[in-house]
C-alpha cells in the first residue's frame, strides 16, 4: 500500500462520469487507444489509455466510464490527453471502472 495521504490531498481529485462516444488505435502507439469522452461539457474530451491489448476500441463505445476530469493535459506519442480513465488490475487482466446505471448523466460527480 502507498503512504496515506490527507483527505484535503484527496479532495482536490474531480472525479466524473463520462460516456464513451469514440473510440479508436493511436496511429503512433501499439498500445493506446483514442477515445472521445462525453463530460457533460460543450464539447467533447479526448482521452488517450493504455487499454488496447485489453479492450478492442468497438466494445467501448456506449459505457460510462469513470475518468479523473481535473488531470492536466498530456501529449502522448503526440496525441493530448484531457483526462485518464480507472481501471483496475487483476492479474494480467485490467478492468475498466465503469456506471452500471446507463441513466447516469455524462458529467455527474463521484462522491
Amino acid at each position: 500500500m502507498a503512504d496515506p495521504i490527507a483527505y484535503d490531498d484527496f479532495a482536490k481529485v474531480e472525479l466524473r462520469v463520462a460516456k464513451v462516444l469514440e473510440a479508436r488505435p493511436h496511429p503512433n502507439a501499439d498500445k493506446l487507444l483514442l477515445l472521445q469522452v462525453d463530460l457533460g461539457e460543450e464539447t467533447p474530451r479526448q482521452v488517450v489509455a493504455g487499454i488496447k491489448a485489453h479492450y478492442p476500441p468497438e466494445t467501448l463505445v456506449g459505457k460510462n466510464i469513470i475518468v479523473v476530469a481535473n488531470l492536466a493535459p498530456a501529449m502522448l506519442r503526440g496525441e493530448a490527453s484531457n483526462g485518464m480513465l480507472l481501471a483496475a488490475t487483476s492479474g494480467e487482466k485490467v478492468i475498466l471502472l465503469t456506471v452500471d446505471d446507463q441513466d447516469c448523466v455524462p458529467g455527474a460527480k463521484i462522491k
